[in-house]
């Protein structure tokens, strides 16, 4: 059974900083490409970054490139999302994602990520 959990949302101010945390467990984490999403109210749920299973490649959103980025650590089986200069747009859950097949490239879209997390709330005010 593989679970994620992520951890480190909460309420900052614009401009502030947060890093997310998504801890990995039941799987063989260092195979996984990751990746990080967010569904804000009343919108779809949208990719914010991705990073391969070798941590060599990694791809954002144009609306955070240059202000967030994605590593990971395989020896913590975590993966983080380390978020700069927020935006009260940037406010909305954020969900970590993992594939089971080892991809080389960035996956960028939903439907190939196998397991979820249940997300964490990042609340950005003006």
């Amino acid at each position: 059974q593989v679970q994620l959990v992520e951890s480190g949302g909460g309420l900052v101010q614009a401009g502030g900083s947060l890093r997310l945390s998504c801890a990995a467990s039941g799987c063989s984490f260092s195979n996984a490409a990751m990746g990080w999403f967010r569904q804000a109210p009343g919108k779809a749920r949208e990719f914010v970054a991705g990073i391969n299973w070798s941590g060599g490649s990694t791809t954002y959103a144009d609306s955070v490139k240059g202000r967030f980025t994605i590593s990971r650590d395989n020896a913590k089986n975590t993966v983080y999302l380390k978020m700069n200069s927020l935006k009260p747009e940037d406010t909305a859950v954020y969900y970590c994602a993992a594939t089971r097949a080892p991809y080389s490239i960035v996956i960028h879209v939903a439907t190939p990520y196998d397991y979820w997390g249940q997300g964490t709330q990042v609340t950005v005010s003006s």
